[in-house]
């Protein structure tokens, strides 16, 4: 298969890859080129304005909770029909799940796309020493190709120059477009990173900058020296257990899925009822309920005053039929959520906790998980992976939990400590860890045969 393609890695995190692969995905688009955009590692918000920018869903290429067939895959099926693919990375560019090994790092994903790697280098302070920061990255591991460079926070014309020339000078990778100081537009953040981008969004700015900044010319002609990919032939395919209806929260308090997580539970025969806890009643007819993660803290007062739904989902929770919830649904399935003022505000009451929220990070990470019992997704003993990332923490503790009792035994990277982990009682699974279905073939199956098992 030929697809161009290129990956925007960096010398380290906060270097720009966001800010510059949205300025190209806009540029590209405003071309006319049909733009297949993706994220290395976990992330739920930068794919989103990944998406906004290119028009086309975004998707995340993680080989540690996927493994690499599965990665290959879903790049050559979602991107299949593009002109061009970017790739952003994720922190420094050989950073992933081990301090010893490229796995679960972007370099990995580039060797495994054989894809060439666009690196962006700070070069606030240095001009030469870029040149000698891009000879280390190029010859730190075999299989990395190193294509092409963009100079992050350049200080003048003059600099960008010397910046071009100590890398000519020492044949590395050409200089390939020079941002300066503030000249991208700004992505909001709040506290677990970027904020989602709002509906209709103009991204006329960040084409503008890439045209200015970029040497788009090049950047596509070093897309197209990407080698054709061979397609994969260790595809396993997802059981079709359905028919089901599957209620997926989806507003602006619980928006972080992964698309091809989506699709497996299509794929294992579920029709996507999508609806908000923010407004409105539950759908009627449903089979179970998915409640993805997002800002329920932001958002917890109108999450509160719509009594009907909460009424509604805790019924449903109690009334045998199947309930998943992660990270931010996990909180909205509590007895309500603290904020960090000290306003208390009420939530469904499905579980025997409330949620505090912290003005610190609690978890961040990617985790293991294997089920203490027979699971929604797994038999009792097998594992999945997943990641966590949440500033909220339970009250009381799992221990006191009542008849409730853990989901999971949860190992953290790099640790290896096993803690419990999430509440688990009846059809009804509640825990802080983002899923990725695809780290245990038939967990979207056994998902779906358990909502068609319940309706029974």
């Amino acid at each position: 298969m030929r697809c161009p393609r290129l990956v925007i890695g960096a010398t380290s995190s906060g270097s720009g890859k966001t800010s510059v692969t949205v300025a190209l995905a806009a540029a590209f688009r405003r071309r006319g080129l049909s733009v297949q955009t993706f994220k290395a590692g976990p992330d739920f918000l930068d794919p989103a304005w990944l998406a906004a920018a290119s028009g086309r869903p975004c998707f995340n290429l993680d080989g540690w909770m996927c493994g690499g067939e599965y990665v290959r895959d879903l790049f050559l099926r979602t991107a299949a029909d593009c002109d061009i693919a970017l790739i952003e990375g994720v922190m420094g560019l050989f950073d992933g799940a081990s301090p010893t090994s490229i796995e679960g790092s972007t370099a990995e994903l580039a060797r495994w796309l054989d894809a060439p790697v666009l690196l962006m280098a700070n070069a606030h302070g240095a001009a030469r020493s870029v040149a000698a920061m891009v000879a280390g990255f190029a010859g730190f591991e075999r299989g990395v190709r190193v294509g092409g460079v963009i100079a992050n926070s350049f200080g003048s014309e003059r600099h960008a120059g010397w910046i071009a020339d100590a890398l000519r000078g020492s044949a590395q990778a050409p200089l390939l477009g020079a941002v300066p100081r503030d000249a991208l537009p700004k992505l909001p953040g709040r506290h677990l990173g970027l904020s989602a981008p709002l509906a209709g969004a103009n991204f006329d700015a960040f084409a503008d900058a890439a045209e200015r900044y970029l040497k788009l010319d090049a950047l596509l002609a070093l897309a197209h020296s990407a080698p054709r990919l061979t397609p994969c032939t260790a595809r396993i395919p997802v059981e079709n257990v359905g028919p089901i209806r599957l209620g997926v929260a989806h507003d602006a308090a619980f928006h972080f899925y992964y698309p091809d997580n989506l699709s497996a539970l299509e794929d294992a025969g579920a029709a996507l009822v999508y609806f908000s806890p923010l407004a409105g009643g539950l759908p009627h007819d449903l089979d179970g309920i998915y409640i993805g993660g997002g800002y329920p803290e932001e958002h917890a007062a109108e999450l509160s005053a719509n009594l009907a739904m909460r009424q509604d989902i805790r019924a449903f929770a109690t009334g045998g039929r199947p309930v998943y919830a992660e990270c931010g649904g996990l909180m909205y399935l509590s007895q309500g959520i603290e904020t960090t003022g000290g306003e208390r505000h009420a939530m469904t009451g499905v579980l025997p906790v409330w949620t505090r929220m912290l003005t610190r990070r609690k978890a961040l990470g990617y985790v293991e998980v294997t089920s203490e019992r027979d699971s929604l997704f797994v038999p009792a003993g097998e594992t999945l992976r997943g990641h966590e990332f949440h500033y909220s923490e339970l009250v009381p503790t799992l221990e006191a939990a009542g008849d409730w009792r853990p989901a999971y035994r949860l190992r953290r990277r790099p640790d290896e400590a096993c803690h419990p982990e999430g509440f688990q009682r009846e059809r009804v699974l509640a825990s802080y860890v983002h899923l990725h279905f695809a780290s245990h073939p038939g967990a979207a199956s056994r998902f779906v045969r358990a909502c068609r098992e319940g309706r029974q």
